[in-house]
This record gives C-alpha cells, sequence and structure tokens, in this order.
C-alpha cells in the first residue's frame, strides 16, 4: 500500500500540487493484494467527495462514535489534488447545518467572517439596474469562499480520525453478492492515451466499506450509475432533474469600492424572457468580489454561449464600474441541481447511500444547497451509525430525510422553478404569489418541463448570437480564464470525455444544432475543427476540462459521457 501511495504523491509532486499523506502504517498492514496487483483496504464506512455533504458526514459519525465509545473506521475520498480544489459556490452560507454539528464553530477560527450587511435585488436591463423588494432573507448569512471552508471542515474531520485523502478519483462501484455495494476502486494511473502503461503505471486501490457514502457533487459520474441501475428516482420523487450552470469569477477590487458583506442579485438582462437564470455580485474580505452567471440548462437557443453572456453581462453600466480598476484572482465553473423536492431520488441502495448534491436538496428560490447538504450528510451518518453499531437499516436516513427541516425546506419551495417554464413574467408573477400569498402551501405541484438536453431547439430555428469582443480588462477570452482556474491534467492519458457514438457530433450535433458543445461548455473543451478534406471534425481538449459537468448534460443526444481522469487532475480552485 506505502507503495501505491507513494507513486500518489509523486505524481501529484511533479504536478507542482501538494500531495495527499501516506496512509498510516496500521492501515497499509491491512492491506491486501488482490489478482492483477490491484490492492483492496477495507473500512466500516467510505466517503466518496470531500465537500460539504461528505465532510459533515465523516464528522458526524466520529462524533456518534466518542459518544458511544466505540469506534469506526472512516476514509473520504477527493478526486481534487487537495480538498476544495474543485469545490466552487458562490457563497452566502446560512450556517444552520453548521450550528448542529459544529454548535462552537465561531470559536474555531472558522473561515465564516464576513456577515451579510446589506441585500439587494435588481432588474437589469441593458443600461440599467431597477432595484425589487429582495425575497432572499440572508440576515444571519455569511458571504464565504465554500472551497476554504471544506479546508476547514476536512481538517476537523482528521482531528476526530478520519482519514482524509485527495488525489484519488473513484471510478469504479465494487458490487458484492446480490448487487450490493461494497466500496469503490480509484482509476488506475500511468495509462496513456493508446492504453499502453508506462513506467510509472501504478493499479487504482480498492477502498472496500461496510457502507459506501457518495457525496459526489452535482451530477456525480457513479451516483448517476447508482441512480439509474437501482431505479432511486423513481422510487423517490419521480420527476428528472433539472440543472443550471454556474461560471464564476473571484476579483480583488479598488478599496473604495468594497463593501463587506454587501450581496445583489439580478435577473433580467442579458439572459432574454424564455431563458432561467440571474447573477449575483457578493462583497467577501480582503477586497475581494465574488460575481457570477447561473444559466438553466433548459434554455433552447442552441447559438447561446454561458460563458459568453457572462462576459457580456460584466459589462453592464452597474457592473462594470465595479470591477474597473480590480483585477481577477480566479475563475471557474460548475453545474448545480434545480429540480428540488420533484426530483429526490430515494438515496438509500443496497450497501449505501447517496448524499448532498448528487442527491440535489438545492433550494431554488433561497439559491443556497450548502446547508441542505451538510444535513443530509449528518442524516446520512446517523442512519449508518445505526446500521452498523445497532444492526437497523439504511432505510432510516430515507424516513428521517421526510421528516427533516430539508424536506420542509424543499416542499415549500417546490414550485418556484417549474413556474419559470411559462416564461419569465408568469415566473415572476407566479414565484410572487406562491411566496406572498400561498406562502409554500399551495394546493398544486408543478412539474418540470422536458429534460435539458431535450430542450435545445434545432438551429434553423434561431440565429446564431454575435457576441462583443473581450476588452482584456473587463471580460476575457476562454484560454484567459482557464490560465486563472488553475486547471491542469495529465495530458497522456485516456480521454475522460468520451462518446458513446462517435459519429453523432458530426451527422447530428453540427447539421442539426450548430454544434452546441462548442458554446455550452465553459472551457472551450469542445471544437470543431477542418481536417484535410475541409470537413469540420470534433476536437476534444480533455486537458481544459473544469469537472462542470455541462456536456454530461445538456448534449441533445445524451452521446456524452463524463467519466474521472486520474486523480489530481482538474482545477485549482482557493478561493472559490
Amino acid at each position: 500500500m506505502q507503495r501505491v501511495v507513494r507513486a500518489a504523491a509523486g505524481r501529484l509532486a511533479h504536478a507542482g500540487r501538494r500531495a495527499p499523506p501516506l496512509w498510516g502504517p496500521a492501515r497499509a498492514a491491512a492491506a491486501r493484494w488482490l489478482n492483477g496487483g490491484r490492492e483492496a483496504m477495507d473500512y466500516d464506512v467510505v466517503v466518496v467527495g470531500a465537500g460539504p455533504a461528505g465532510l459533515a458526514a465523516a464528522i458526524r459519525l466520529k462524533q456518534l462514535c466518542r459518544a458511544a465509545d466505540t469506534d469506526l473506521s472512516v476514509c473520504v475520498l477527493e478526486k481534487g489534488s487537495e480538498v476544495g480544489a474543485h469545490v466552487l459556490s458562490g457563497n452566502v452560507f446560512e450556517p444552520r447545518a453548521l450550528d448542529e454539528l459544529i454548535p462552537q464553530w465561531r470559536q474555531e477560527d472558522a473561515p465564516i467572517r464576513v456577515p451579510v450587511s446589506s441585500d439587494k435585488f435588481w432588474l437589469l436591463t441593458k443600461n440599467k439596474a431597477w432595484t425589487l423588494p429582495s425575497p432572499f432573507e440572508n440576515k444571519g448569512n455569511y458571504v464565504i469562499s465554500l472551497s476554504q471552508l471544506v479546508r476547514w471542515m476536512a481538517v476537523k474531520a482528521e482531528e476526530l480520525g478520519v482519514e482524509v485523502y485527495p488525489g484519488f478519483a473513484a471510478s469504479e462501484i465494487l458490487y458484492g453478492e446480490n448487487q450490493i455495494v461494497t466500496g469503490v476502486a480509484t482509476k488506475d494511473v500511468g495509462i496513456t492515451k493508446d492504453g499502453s502503461k508506462r513506467e510509472t503505471f501504478q493499479p487504482g486501490v480498492e477502498l472496500r466499506g461496510r457502507i459506501t457514502l457518495l457525496a459526489e457533487g452535482c451530477r456525480g459520474s457513479l451516483s448517476e450509475k447508482i441512480i439509474r441501475n437501482h431505479k432511486l428516482r423513481e422510487s423517490g420523487q419521480g420527476q428528472h432533474q433539472t440543472y443550471a450552470l454556474g461560471i464564476k469569477e473571484v476579483w480583488e477590487i479598488e478599496e473604495g469600492k468594497h463593501k463587506p458583506g454587501s450581496v445583489v442579485h439580478t435577473v433580467g438582462w442579458p439572459l432574454g424572457t424564455k431563458t432561467y437564470g440571474g447573477s449575483f455580485i457578493y462583497h467577501l474580505d480582503d477586497r475581494q468580489l465574488a460575481i457570477g452567471l447561473v444559466v438553466a440548462l433548459n434554455y433552447r437557443n442552441p447559438f447561446m454561449s454561458p460563458y459568453d453572456e457572462f462576459q457580456k453581462f460584466k459589462q453592464h453600466p452597474s457592473v462594470r464600474k465595479l470591477l474597473e480598476g480590480g483585477t481577477v484572482l480566479q475563475y471557474g465553473a460548475r453545474t448545480l441541481n434545480e429540480g428540488g423536492f420533484q426530483s429526490i431520488p430515494n438515496p438509500v441502495f443496497p450497501g449505501g447511500a447517496i448524499i448532498g448534491c448528487s442527491a440535489g436538496f438545492l433550494n431554488v428560490p433561497k439559491i443556497k444547497g450548502t446547508h441542505t447538504a451538510m444535513k443530509s450528510g449528518m442524516l446520512a451518518a446517523e442512519a449508518t451509525f445505526e446500521s452498523l453499531v445497532k444492526g437497523s437499516s439504511m432505510e432510516l436516513y430515507w424516513e428521517n430525510l421526510k421528516k427533516s427541516w430539508i424536506w420542509e425546506e424543499l416542499y415549500t419551495a417546490r414550485n418556484y422553478r417549474p413556474a419559470f417554464e411559462y416564461g419569465f413574467i408568469p415566473g415572476m408573477a407566479l414565484s410572487a404569489l406562491e411566496r406572498y400569498i400561498f406562502k409554500g402551501k399551495s394546493p398544486f405541484t408543478l412539474k418540470h418541463g422536458r429534460p435539458d438536453h431535450e430542450a435545445t431547439d434545432m438551429a434553423n430555428l434561431h440565429s446564431p448570437i454575435h457576441y462583443p469582443k473581450p476588452d482584456g480588462q473587463i471580460s476575457f477570452d476562454v484560454p484567459t480564464s482557464l490560465y486563472m482556474s488553475n486547471t491542469n491534467h495529465e495530458h497522456d492519458q485516456p480521454p475522460h470525455l468520451r462518446l458513446r457514438d462517435p459519429t453523432v457530433p458530426e451527422t447530428v450535433n453540427l447539421p442539426l444544432y450548430a454544434g452546441p458543445e462548442s458554446r455550452y461548455c465553459p472551457a472551450r473543451v469542445y471544437e470543431y475543427v477542418s481536417d484535410e478534406n475541409g470537413h469540420q471534425k470534433l476536437h476534444i481538449n480533455a486537458q481544459n476540462c473544469l469537472h462542470c459537468k455541462a456536456c454530461d448534460i445538456k448534449d441533445p443526444k445524451q452521446n456524452m459521457e463524463w467519466t474521472v481522469p486520474e486523480g489530481g487532475g482538474g482545477p485549482g480552485y482557493t478561493v472559490m
């Protein structure tokens, strides 16, 4: 085992990233070698993903162990080069779940220092910002960097005895008898694009758990397989998930423009009346400002580019004046769940459970999901403890979830997002009715429209959109933004972005939809280039990938499959 982990540490050090700690001697001694040179490690609980849900689950498990004077071995795997490297969120943080998990967090130097000081809601037209009553109720919340918060949570987890291992990408679900999940395996490393093994080849490691908790975030690759294979959507609330793409930058702005704790949300321009979405502007500390645009992925126009819409948004007079004289510190993008109550799957499968955004607990009208993700992890931890120590069923998680404040929150918020299926103005009217008259207790539940990939219209129904050229000061081209994401992948490895049918891009996507993958991807991973005969062919720049998962969601024929690359690859967020 030490050989495997030292090799991984060497790979990360070579890439200029912090290497994960070595497994301890006791854990190494317990390793079992399997056929093919793959090694197996046994734990009571394996958690996949060191985000807020996964770390909250691990911390809660160890707290319960201490209270009961018992012990369970808990391992958390993280595909990013370090904890927080792949975590991106707005983020106006509601501390409700953290208050329950670590009540003394205010005395423990948590990176939660900027309370919301003002809360504004703007309706934008091309040149003006009209102030509307704010529906968000952010009093008592904080403006934070979620990537910094999860790093702090990882330290708290390790202090309780949790083993946290960044740089290891879980790529395979392990099954025992009767299709019971028994853990995960990490991805082999040191394989070239043509499938041959380099001298540095190391086989993946099997991490076997009595219970496996999947906390991969929105559109988790293993979670989606489990949801499909076990029909968890059908045995849950029944409706498909719907998504949005969030694009974000963190700026350092001039001192005189900085107002710590100021929160602004907008609707309207630059998005049209048929596209759901909005923007955010949050003032953190140290003159930092988080700015972003969220675009629902059920948009219809295949010529739309969410990245370019974001660049255009920053040129609005009310926004540009904030940014002028400032400097971009970081760029990133990530999809988020917007299906809410109607799309919650049954989160329990034989041998484990799905937690956090992998299941989908975002509260859309609040624009918040961290507190619900953490609470879901805590509920799953409590059910896991009861299962392993007292022999109860993991179904306790599903039962307690439906009794929790998560369920109450999402039920109350259930009609906001589908209301906008009817357009911007009807959506605003229905949302106002839901909030101020029914107060979330309306006698009906609206349904979502078509899945996001089916919502894309044929190109002949729309005209191409001509976006302004970036000015290099407020708006930027994609290569410049990618540089600010710290994205890095081993170039010579099998592609982690796979086409189920390699002919579809040239025979369907390009002629019928004008190649939308070249625009919905916020990293320009996909581009059409001419071959020697002048024919347009899809070229995949996998090394640019931000792990946002938009391609896995928006491709019109669901022909693209996002899988994990070698552990440690991807963005390197530090302040997102």
